[in-house]
């Protein structure tokens, strides 16, 4: 009992000390920050000096209550056009609304840094590719994604990965339909020195890919069959009759490949250029007479055997052309590829 009076005791102490404390605090914030607008109001101060004083207010009015600090800069920004730090203190707004969940209202406001106001250095960085990279990050507007882009590719190329960005950029023209730009961006990827090495985490495939569109959108694309139906009959026909000179034609003649299961289509010794009579004369060539189960509506695979001695087992890989530039070739089957051996 004695000792729980006794911290009672204490705590009657104490507590006045510290709301004393903190009275005596606050009153010397709100004073600091008085005599920081008493000079802000003059007339004679350098935009170094200004820039100073604003800055201060603004991390106490943050400090504060947030959004006390983004009403002061939008206020000050309105009522000073002139001023040639409006571009950061609208991005400090924009800031403060993406970290608290805001982000259709924090895109606002650096799309206007971008718009409405010159670029400035703040710690060496510019204020504008701050606000590019953020923009990249939270919108989710595909044509203002592809401005962006091109707005990084543009003006800070030495801050970026071009490389990687010709990607990202012809990514976004294939979502709004720009096929054109698309395969140029593609192509001015696949021109880079690091095209065929460079690592993108979320598009493990960027250069085959690219270099899958590029290249057959300068093929003939004489190859494709209207439909799996017909292609499979073509193949098989042509392998009954050991006509090497039809398989020969029904190839694709854009990035066919001959590998191994284990092998990946972009790997340097994938792509193909041989004719089947090598592999046809005095060989027993057979095939099943359905599409392995593994089939999809855009894949299929049809086994076969009896090539050679040494991996029998080839299946002959068909798949649905992807290529939107074209109505008239997109969506039909093109023989693509084979895969030695069994399944894995």
């Amino acid at each position: 009992m004695k000792k729980n009076m006794f911290a009672f005791t204490l705590l009657l102490f104490f507590v006045p000390t510290f709301f004393s404390c903190s009275n005596s605090k606050n009153a010397k914030i709100e004073k600091e920050k008085a005599q920081l607008f008493e000079q802000l109001s003059s007339n004679t101060l350098s935009d170094g000096t200004r820039f100073a004083i604003l800055k201060k207010i603004a991390s106490i009015l943050h400090s504060q209550d947030a959004s006390e600090m983004t009403l002061f800069l939008t206020n000050w920004v309105e009522q000073n056009p002139s001023d040639m730090y409006n571009a950061y203190w609208l991005y400090l707004v924009a800031l403060e609304y993406l970290k608290n969940g805001s982000a259709v209202v924090s895109e606002y406001y650096f799309e206007r840094v971008l718009r409405d106001f010159s670029d400035i250095l703040f710690n060496d960085e510019s204020v504008h590719f701050l606000c590019l990279q953020n923009l990249i990050r939270i919108s989710k507007n595909t044509r203002n994604r592809i401005e962006y882009y091109q707005l990084l590719i543009d003006l800070f190329p030495e801050k970026i990965s071009i490389t990687e960005f010709f990607v990202r950029l012809a990514i976004e023209y294939e979502k709004e339909g720009e096929w054109d730009n698309a395969l140029r961006s593609y192509s001015r990827f696949l021109s880079r020195a690091d095209a065929s090495t460079i690592q993108i985490p979320d598009i493990p495939d960027a250069y085959q890919n690219a270099r899958k569109m590029v290249d057959f959108s300068k093929s003939p694309k004489n190859w494709t069959f209207e439909s799996l139906d017909a292609l499979e009959k073509s193949i098989k026909k042509a392998i009954t009759a050991y006509d090497y000179k039809a398989l020969d034609s029904f190839r694709s003649k854009s990035n066919f490949f001959m590998m191994s299961w284990k092998t990946t289509e972009d790997a340097a010794n994938s792509q193909a250029e041989f004719s089947m009579r090598k592999f046809m004369r005095g060989n027993r060539i057979s095939f099943n007479a359905e599409l392995d189960d593994s089939s999809t509506p855009n894949e299929a695979y049809l086994r076969t055997s009896g090539w050679n001695t040494y991996v029998g087992v080839w299946y002959l890989y068909f798949r649905k052309v992807n290529f939107p530039i074209d109505p008239e070739i997109h969506g039909r089957w093109e023989w693509a590829g084979i895969y030695l051996g069994e399944k894995l």
